[in-house]
């Protein structure tokens, strides 16, 4: 059995978890739940898309066996006192600036393997930190089941798919393409022999905000497996942003190997 945990408002990134399940000739089953225990107080959960017909039929064109749709008290019984945490890998990037998501992440997604009980787990590597932090989590707690890290999938300019798109405006849309332009500018400049992370991040740095974003939570280089910041670019690196454009935040990140090899 193969599980896609998703949020909803599917798109192609999302189908091609499935495909990839589909390849790995699973049973192939979709969850969709909008978790509240990731987002946080003043954050966009209401605004979240929502298509929950719209959903049904993609997974069904889409080949999937069975979608599972939870209630929030079918998740969450109202004396639920329980949450799952992971030191270390959620103490940079999104973590600062998103107390207690990681959190809600973990629990949710520790329920979701535990209640559907797959032999494999697809996420895609949009995500790097949470994908990082659920195969942390899932070693850390002997969970049986794999974890399948998923390529990046991008529209055809560039930006990385994501749910929270539909949210853009078609101004903040097309300054958005500034996340992914930031991101091949450090790739350029880390193989051709730059190996100062901080430079990098300048460079970047000015990309973007020529883009007049609303905020930017992080523009960092780290290492991809401890997600800790490196000053020196000896080995491949995940070059990793957070900006918001409006409202909508927007994540983007990259795999850089100095030696030419990129993903």
């Amino acid at each position: 059995m193969g599980l896609v945990p998703t949020m909803g408002y599917l798109h192609a990134g999302h189908l091609s978890l499935v495909e990839a399940a589909r390849r790995d000739e699973t049973f192939v089953v979709v969850s969709i739940f909008v978790n509240p225990t990731q987002f946080g107080p003043h954050e966009d959960y209401e605004r979240y898309p929502r298509d929950t017909a719209g959903d049904l039929q993609r997974c069904e064109e889409a080949g999937v066996e069975l979608v599972f749709m939870p209630a929030v008290t079918d998740m969450y019984p109202p004396d639920a006192t329980t949450t799952v945490h992971v030191a270390g890998l959620t103490e940079t990037l999104c973590g600062p600036c998103r107390p207690g998501h990681f959190d809600g992440v973990a629990t949710v997604v520790t329920k979701l393997l535990n209640i559907v009980q797959p032999d494999r787990a697809y996420f895609g590597r949009k995500d790097a930190q949470q994908l990082a932090v659920i195969r942390r989590m899932t070693r850390d707690l002997n969970l049986p089941v794999e974890i399948v890290g998923c390529p990046l999938i991008r529209e055809p300019d560039g930006l990385a798919m994501s749910s929270r798109n539909a949210m853009l405006s078609a101004d903040e849309r097309q300054r958005a393409l500034s996340l992914y332009r930031s991101l091949c500018q450090a790739r350029e400049r880390i193989q051709s022999g730059e190996r100062n992370a901080a430079a990098v991040i300048e460079q970047m740095r000015r990309i973007v905000a020529a883009a007049d974003p609303a905020r930017s939570d992080y523009i960092s280089v780290v290492d991809p497996d401890t997600m800790q910041p490196v000053e020196r670019i000896e080995r491949p690196v995940l070059v990793a942003l957070a900006v918001c454009f409006g409202s909508t935040r927007l994540i983007d990140n990259m795999l850089v190997d100095p030696g030419g090899q990129n993903a």
